[in-house]
């Protein structure tokens, strides 16, 4: 992520200006940088590949009260037929609130928020390498939070899913090790769990895999490249187990055609129709592994084993409300921060995003523990 300011005569003026004797002009300078960063800001945060970016926007009027009629998303009435998630605090744990799905489910907000400064002569100089860096870092610390108060509401919700007596997370063939047969299971209990109201097949489930994106992380990434070269069968001749000694366990590779395709695609945007998102955040002893560890109700060791998060974006089911303000129509709110008198040399801006998440059906989320 890096913002840049060019140095063109009317910017260098701008800045220049920043840094004047005379406050009003100062002030009045600092203002219209920040009215024209603010939206350049809250665009570098939104086509950021990250975990916040998989939910679907719902934009509401700041100081408005958002709420989601639950009936117009699912007209089914049944008990527990969907489980909504969402937090009440940034960074906070994902609560279940009950509700009949008549009713207008309100959506808790909560601010994010960053607040930097620099020494007045950088804009004195017109150093625009100064001024670019400080809205950089204040891009990356509201991507920061975003991103720990999406994860805890993804894996909080994902850890105590359970739909038609099935967990929505299953365990892996083999420890430490994701092969086609993880794939082939996890699609399998995807189809499970995504049922009608009446446990049957669900209308437009033809063709559907049930997950339309597995995020993983490098090693298991590398787990499927290695299949262009490892064997990937977990049975022997006649269905009989694999074992060490017996001639039935010879390793039997992958098609060739299917081989040669992970050799040459090496990145693997997609395996079995699934698009891949690869985070460093995920595996052994990572951060959101840890994150999944703290929150799931069932066994789980977060230095040895990982978990691979499969999502169906078919479902409008990750919703993230942001509110708009009203005077720049961005929502990210930038001003400049009047706390500092002259004798204290400083320019400082404050920045604010007004947001809330929620999971409104926890079908969509599916995991397996590598």
């Amino acid at each position: 992520m890096k913002i840049s300011l060019k140095r063109t005569p009317e910017q260098v003026e701008l800045i220049k200006a920043m840094a004047s004797r005379n406050r009003q002009v100062a002030y009045e300078a600092q203002v219209a940088l920040a009215e024209f960063i603010g939206p350049v800001l809250a665009e570098v945060i939104n086509n950021a590949p990250t975990l916040s970016n998989l939910f679907t926007q719902l934009q509401f009027n700041a100081d408005d009260n958002p709420s989601i009629p639950l009936d117009l998303y699912y007209d089914i009435s049944d008990e527990d037929y969907i489980t909504v998630y969402s937090q009440s605090a940034a960074g906070g744990l994902p609560q279940n609130q009950v509700l009949p799905t008549v009713s207008e489910m309100k959506i808790a907000t909560y601010t994010l928020d960053s607040a930097l400064s620099f020494d007045r002569r950088y804009a004195a100089k017109s150093r625009m390498d100064v001024v670019s860096k400080t809205f950089t870092r204040m891009a990356q610390e509201i991507l920061l939070k975003q991103e720990r108060t999406s994860a805890n509401l993804l894996m909080g919700a994902l850890g105590n899913a359970t739909t038609n007596g099935l967990t929505h997370v299953i365990d892996a063939t083999t420890a430490g090790t994701f092969l086609l047969n993880d794939f082939n299971n996890l699609i399998t209990r995807a189809r499970r769990i995504n049922t009608s109201f009446s446990k049957g097949t669900p209308e437009g489930a033809a063709g559907s895999n049930g997950i339309t994106d597995l995020i993983i992380s490098p090693e298991i990434e590398a787990s499927l490249r290695a299949m262009a070269y490892n064997p990937i069968n977990t049975k022997g001749a006649g269905g009989a187990a694999l074992g060490g000694s017996d001639y039935r366990s010879n390793g039997i590779t992958a098609p060739d055609a299917m081989r040669m395709a992970i050799y040459n695609s090496a990145g693997l945007p997609e395996f079995y129709g699934v698009s891949l998102m690869v985070i460093n955040e995920f595996g052994d002893g990572q951060k959101y592994n840890t994150i999944f560890d703290t929150l799931y109700t069932g066994s789980f060791d977060g230095a040895t084993q990982e978990i691979a998060v499969g999502l169906d974006r078919t479902r409008e089911s990750l919703i993230r409300a942001t509110a708009i303000d009203a005077d720049s129509g961005s929502e990210f709110s930038l001003i400049a921060d009047d706390q500092y008198s002259i004798r204290q040399n400083k320019i400082g801006y404050f920045g604010s995003l007004e947001e809330g998440r929620l999971v409104l059906d926890n079908r969509a989320l599916l995991g397996v523990i590598v």
